[in-house]
């Protein structure tokens, strides 16, 4: 009988220093990725200041990049399972490197759509694949926390990224999308030499016929194979209201706050709380409630998210919109690594790329629809939006609790963990 885990064994620095080589590299990886992260910061800027092109259709572009991303995240889950992490990573940092490069360039309006688009899809094909390559290297009893690890090297370089790219755009607007390019070839760089390759399947014999087909039969049909997973499809329904409620932060919250009477720094100092909040506490939080059942740390994700923004419609002041902001960040803290860990913790071994790619895009078209909504129920409904954010936060809640397992992520499992350390060796787990 395994033991039971203990702190130690899933503390924060147990787990980054004794991850494998390649899960090291991912994390570094993302990091330098992410402080070239200019394009959808400053794409509306450049194409109405640089390009002369008006609001509508800087924001068209904002938009279309967005509806790029989410097509990308969901064509890089067949990617990752298909022909493996490493080379999903690969191809969508060459690829990125060379569509942003190609946005200063091109001659027409209709030219920089096309290749914001690709830049959107194609930019975001690594994220299934660096997602399912965190969970099958990393031990169940860790991968809430290498999770928590990795949204803390995003954030800290999404929180730098406008920062640098503020300091490029003051010298040249080509030098803004020339490191990009540079940070996007970093992570490529990163993948040739440190992440595993996928092995190629060796001629099955009879007696291995049996187990060839079981083996094959989880991939029949991509993702509709993960659509007959009812029970998925609900969690993947929780991501959607998750990030459609979450993104009312940018979207009404200074809608509502500019009505009130508060300045843009008061609207900013929220903003910044969560951040501040997100960095420094997130990893310490996970120590605890990655030992909570997953369904747990997801359901109180919805109270506090979808109370937390409810308690906007409060009367109240300033004070109101700290406190709100103090429990939708508590919900952030609590359940973003869980939720983001949960796809492989559910996911069919052969189907692991598809689950994550399939939850990334859910939560990417939530992003992408909610200030929409939000901004539409505010022009119609004012301080109502929040109380229609808690009624999303509740539905969240009963999708949680039939579609996610009661299971965490921590309990003891009796399975040996993939130990690879030479970046160029394959992965046995991939052998097809």
């Amino acid at each position: 009988m395994t033991a039971a885990p203990t702190d130690e064994s899933t503390g924060i620095w147990a787990t980054i220093r004794e991850a494998p080589v390649p899960v090291k590299a991912l994390l570094v990886g993302v990091f330098v990725n992410k402080l070239g992260w200019f394009l959808q910061v400053f794409l509306v800027l450049f194409l109405t200041t640089s390009k002369g092109f008006s609001d509508v259709q800087a924001g068209t572009a904002l938009g279309i990049y967005g509806g790029g991303s989410v097509i990308g995240l969901i064509i890089g889950g067949s990617l990752s399972d298909k022909i493996g992490p490493r080379a999903a990573v690969m191809i969508s940092m060459f690829g990125m490197a060379a569509f942003v490069l190609g946005i200063a360039y091109v001659p027409s309006y209709t030219a920089i759509l096309i290749t914001v688009a690709l830049a959107g899809a194609v930019g975001q094909f690594y994220r299934p694949a660096s997602a399912a390559l965190l969970t099958e290297l990393t031990p169940k009893n860790r991968q809430v926390m290498i999770f928590a690890v990795y949204r803390l090297a995003m954030n800290l370089g999404t929180t730098a990224a406008p920062l640098i790219g503020a300091a490029l755009v003051a010298i040249s607007w080509n030098l803004l999308f020339i490191g990009e390019a540079l940070a996007a070839l970093a992570y490529a760089a990163v993948a040739i030499v440190a992440l595993p390759k996928r092995q190629a399947a060796a001629p099955a014999g009879p007696e291995d016929t049996a187990d060839a087909v079981a083996a094959a039969e989880p991939t029949a049909g991509g993702y509709l194979a993960v659509l007959r997973d009812y029970k998925y499809v609900l969690f993947l329904l929780c991501m959607f209201i998750n990030a459609a409620i979450y993104m009312q932060y940018l979207a009404v919250l200074p809608l509502h706050m500019k009505s009130e009477g508060l300045s843009t720094w008061w609207f900013s100092a929220m903003v910044a709380l969560n951040g501040f909040i997100v960095i420094t506490c997130e990893l310490l939080v996970t120590k605890v409630v990655q030992h909570w059942p997953a369904r747990l740390v997801a359901i109180a994700g919805f109270v506090l998210l979808g109370g937390g923004l409810a308690f906007y419609a409060l009367p109240g002041g300033v004070a109101i919109f700290v406190i709100g902001t103090l429990l939708w960040t508590l919900a952030e803290i609590i359940a973003g690594p869980t939720m983001f860990a949960y796809p492989g913790m559910a996911a069919k071994p052969h189907l692991l790329g598809r689950y994550v790619g399939s939850a990334h895009a859910m939560f990417g078209l939530g992003s992408a629809l909610g200030p929409f909504l939000g901004v539409w129920i505010w022009n119609n409904s004012g301080t109502q939006v929040w109380v229609w954010c808690g009624v999303a936060g509740a539905v969240g809640v009963v999708c949680a609790y039939f579609g996610m397992s009661n299971a965490a992520a921590s309990d003891p499992v009796d399975e040996p963990v993939v130990d690879t350390t030479p970046a160029s060796e394959p992965l046995p787990s991939e052998s097809s």
